[in-house]
């Protein structure tokens, strides 16, 4: 058993009950106050019955309140089983538990844990709800898999361009029903060109003689076997991915307490993008697919990652510092050193970006704002900026139950505007010109 050291300054103890856990793959090791036990440290493994086992040390010494690290997805199950015990769980960024010199050990790394959280020095991530937990769960699947047969549409459009069959040039999206169409006939053994092109959509702006012309290649059977393979993991996936988006569907409409009877068979396109809008909508109690740039993957990201309880943050500041939309300085000296906003992998900003980015043709306020920041400070800039902007609005529209008006944004733009024309007018004035309004 390793010793803490003793500080020349000690700390008021504010959680007397405190323990710190370090997580590993194949053991954890936790610590307790030191005055609880002969043997304050012990190690654990990672089986269900090693985690029971180490709830139950720990509710035998009086603990409260545990503190781990986020470490990977290890620490899901031992955080499962402790909060279903009744204890008070921490889970903490590992920026703010840094070790210090010499502590290095699994056993001082659990040690110093137990210390920092007995006097108060970490707080804990934020984890939403276990009904919202599971959402999440889901959902990212779903991510993950619209990723997977974005790559099974990338092997189909090369070994297409490697038979010089060009359709990906003359359609927008060979994964939509006229490019599915020619694909599965190619791979059935479809080689006529004329046939293949008389599978088009009438609603394809390239003509059929366009589509027989990109169609004329090497058909080679390497490239088509290939190519067979890509469509057929292309098409599990989407057959998945209609799975998943009924079980969200399912999940959601059990969180709401609706009935989830609009849930058939073919859940895809417009019905399921109906029937999730106004289930978010009772989620939230405001339908945020009325702010602009948002469409209902936005609005999931959301719902899956944060939950329609934003209580837990104390601002709209606090939500998008949360975020890391913010700046984050860091001093030296006096000086400040660097402005940038700290790097992170969250879901949600990611989805606010993306959202902030989609503003370059938006009309309206949010639209005109975004391209004015994009020409002052630059594209990258810009696009943090307005997805700050649209995380306080998230915010203030879900905590407030306010629908989203673009009216509410016309006294900004009237002075936006007045201040325009007065800059243009003095810049008229300044080479000899007279500012007049058109007719």
């Amino acid at each position: 058993m390793v010793r803490k050291k003793s500080n020349t300054t000690q700390l008021t103890v504010l959680r007397p009950n405190a323990a710190g856990v370090d997580i590993g793959a194949t053991s954890m090791f936790v610590a307790l106050p030191p005055d609880r036990t002969e043997e304050p440290v012990r190690e654990f493994g990672t089986f269900t019955a090693d985690l029971n086992e180490l709830a139950d040390w720990l509710i035998k010494h009086g603990v409260t309140t545990v503190a781990m690290e986020s470490t990977g997805v290890f620490w899901i199950p031992l955080f499962q089983i402790l909060e279903s015990r009744g204890l008070e769980v921490f889970l903490v960024n590992a920026r703010h538990a840094k070790t210090v010199p010499g502590r290095k050990t699994d056993v001082r790394d659990c040690q110093w844990l137990q210390y920092l959280h007995s006097v108060g020095l970490l707080s804990a991530s934020y984890r939403p709800a276990q009904e919202i937990a599971a959402i999440r769960s889901v959902y990212r699947h779903r991510q993950n898999k619209v990723r997977a047969a974005s790559r099974c549409i990338q092997h189909m459009q090369k070994a297409m361009q490697q038979m010089n069959l060009q359709l990906h040039h003359v359609i927008s999206d060979i994964s939509g029903e006229t490019g599915l169409a020619i694909i599965t006939a190619i791979v059935q053994g479809e080689r006529d060109p004329h046939k293949l092109a008389k599978l088009r959509n009438r609603r394809i702006k390239a003509s059929e003689e366009r589509i027989f012309r990109a169609l004329q290649g090497d058909y080679r059977a390497e490239h088509i076997f290939v190519l067979k393979q890509a469509l057929s993991e292309y098409q599990f996936h989407q057959k998945q991915i209609l799975e998943i988006d009924q079980e969200i569907a399912r999940i959601t409409a059990e969180f709401n307490r609706t009935s989830a009877e609009n849930i058939k068979a073919s859940f895809t396109g417009a019905a399921r993008e109906n029937f999730m809008r106004q289930e978010m909508k009772q989620a939230f109690g405001v339908d945020l697919l009325m702010i602009p740039t948002f469409g209902i993957e936005t609005v999931l990201t959301v719902f899956s990652e944060v939950g329609p309880d934003f209580s837990k943050f104390r601002s709209a500041g606090a939500f998008a510092s949360w975020l890391t939309l913010c700046p984050d300085p860091e001093k030296t000296g006096g000086k400040v050193k660097r402005t940038k906003t700290r790097q992170s992998k969250s879901r949600t900003a990611q989805a606010l970006r993306n959202a902030a980015q989609s503003l370059a043709r938006e009309k309206g306020y949010y639209g005109e704002l975004y391209r004015r920041l994009r020409a002052k400070m630059g594209p990258q800039k810009a696009i943090t900026a307005m997805a700050h902007r649209l995380a306080r609005l998230l915010y203030h529209l879900v905590t407030t139950k306010q629908e989203f008006s673009e009216s509410k944004f016309a006294e900004a733009a009237s002075r936006h505007r007045v201040r325009r024309e007065s800059s243009l007018r003095r810049a008229a004035s300044a080479l000899g010109y007279n500012l007049v309004p058109a007719t």
